[in-house]
């Protein structure tokens, strides 16, 4: 069990909780949800002790299993060890003895080292490290990696390795930070079905809709701050967190319209001789005029790609024996495929495979090492890249409002105003300087550019993975209703389902391109996840 009790927490003039207490019991598994910057990844360093709360304390069970983000603190490590560092008690035990085995052995050390034994065997450490090469093959790791440092093996395979160790030794509690963010689909599925078996007491942050569903059976929300825990998973707790709302809606006018009859008897009677039955009313006036109503935090961006250009041709992009090779290392091999005015297509592949590569060949970044890609007829394009930095540059000096004044400059100052809006970025943020921006801002910036812009042709690289939950579903409503051609890599399963009207598919390099949807797709090969 986990224990948050009276705890608060204050951001400078913000407050993201005001003492809260909650528990969250063995058995369950929580979504912790809230907008982009509501204090979700706060929470959970507050829970491991790694950032200070204003007030309260925490309890927390023996062992926790916690997904850091540091891969600098195991660049050394191997990455089995790198696993087994998620027990503490066990990791230090094993270093010990190792250490001491290095020395000459004296009556004192024989001792120490039995005492280290005990604690090994304690802690199931003889099966240490088979235990942690299932954890890392569930994650797609290859077993000849697992003997390699982590500073020498891919980013993402790090992170990977980083979600292993926080499962190793099924600890009693589990707290995981974004646990999807670089997974492939069939690391994610192997994950859900390991969740969704863990016993103890399980805490995740995720903007992946589809994995909070899977895996949650109560969702902590974080709203009018404090944490609202609602039984089942994040789609039950939408309709009952709008039900609620709209009680709370209904009530206060059933209470306005009865003010409003007090206040009349009040006028009319206020002067005369019924002083008793006027303070009365005064006094229920009072009882039943609110506080300011709160304002949940559910607030869905409006995306809508509306300036489209003149339509372009039936075919959009011809690929002929297109390939691309870095370095003698064949990252796509050879193809030829045609997409047609109007496909909604989803690329997928495990991570590696060269996703981000086909659309930057698309777009026209990268020139493919043999073949071609021809544009089609009147075919224009705009780009979501995955890494921002290609398209904000978050060293200069200038406001959100100016960043897209100076891409369109046609623009009147209240088209820009409109479109910031339906981004959220109200009132004074939009003058916010884009160097203070968030991951999630950034990306509804990059989205608020392509929707004054002018195109037929999207190419989507990992949209979601700043995003929190609400601008993903507005994101894939913008995108099913956009009457171009989308071209959306991802991994999120909801988003592509709700979109794709085909699936390109890149597995050991080679590209396949299915004709249906992702829920088909998975039906037809049910191998690639």
């Amino acid at each position: 069990m986990i224990v948050l009790d009276k705890i608060s927490k204050k951001i400078g003039t913000r407050t993201l909780f005001d003492s809260v207490s909650i528990a969250f019991n063995p058995g369950l598994r929580y979504g912790l949800t809230g907008p982009n910057g509501a204090g979700k990844s706060t929470l959970l360093k507050i829970m491991m002790k790694e950032q200070p709360a204003t007030s309260g304390s925490v309890t927390l069970p023996k062992t926790v299993g916690f997904l850091k983000q540091d891969i600098e603190e195991f660049k050394d490590f191997t990455v089995t060890d790198a696993v087994i560092a998620g027990s503490g008690a066990l990791w230090d035990a094993m270093s010990e003895r190792d250490k001491l085995y290095e020395g000459d052995i004296t009556d004192a050390i024989g001792m120490r080292l039995a005492d280290l034994e005990e604690i090994i065997a304690d802690q199931d450490g003889y099966s240490a490290e088979a235990n942690a090469e299932i954890l890392l093959s569930g994650m797609g790791l290859d077993a000849n990696l697992f003997e390699s440092k982590m500073g020498k093996i891919p980013t993402d395979l790090q992170f990977r390795v980083l979600l292993c160790q926080a499962l190793f030794g099924n600890p009693e509690a589990l707290l995981l930070d974004e646990p999807t963010n670089h997974l492939d689909l069939h690391s994610i599925k192997w994950l859900e079905g390991f969740l969704k078996n863990y016993t103890g007491t399980m805490i995740v942050v995720s903007h992946d809709k589809h994995f909070l569903n899977a895996v949650t059976n109560r969702i902590a929300d974080i709203d009018y701050d404090t944490i609202i825990v609602y039984p089942g998973n994040y789609d039950q707790m939408l309709v009952a967190k709008t039900a609620a709302a709209d009680q709370e809606v209904h009530s206060q006018k059933g209470k306005d319209k009865k003010i409003a009859q007090l206040k009349e008897f009040v006028a009319k009677f206020g002067a005369g001789t019924r002083a008793s039955q006027v303070q009365s009313r005064i006094r229920e006036i009072k009882r039943l005029e609110p506080g300011a109503l709160k304002k949940s935090n559910i607030q869905r961006p409006y995306i809508r790609f509306e300036n489209q250009s003149k339509a372009s041709g039936k075919v959009v992009f011809k690929l002929k024996k297109a390939g691309k090779t870095f370095d003698a290392l064949e990252v796509i091999k050879p193809l030829s495929l045609e997409i047609m005015k109007g496909d909604k297509v989803a690329v997928i592949g495990n991570n590696g495979a060269g996703k981000t590569t086909f659309l930057r060949m698309l777009v026209g970044a990268l020139e493919p090492t043999t073949g071609s890609v021809e544009k089609g007829h009147l075919v224009t394009t705009a780009y979501f890249p995955q890494n921002h930095s290609e398209f904000v540059d978050k060293t200069k000096k200038i406001t959100v409002f100016d960043f897209l004044k100076n891409i369109h400059r046609s623009a009147y100052d209240q088209e820009i105003r409109s479109a910031l809006g339906k981004m959220l970025f109200g009132g004074d943020d939009a003058f916010k300087e884009i160097s203070k921006l968030s991951g999630g801002e950034t990306a509804r910036l990059i989205l608020a550019t392509l929707m004054l812009s002018e195109f037929n042709t999207l190419i989507v690289d990992e949209p979601n993975n700043h995003l929190d939950l609400e601008s993903v579903s507005a994101l894939a409503w913008g995108l099913a209703e956009f009457p171009g051609t989308v071209i959306l890599a991802s991994h999120d399963r909801d988003l592509m389902s709700e979109v794709a009207t085909k699936v390109l598919s890149i597995k050991e390099h080679e590209i396949t391109l299915f004709d249906g949807g992702l829920e088909e797709f998975m039906q037809t090969d049910a191998s690639e996840f």
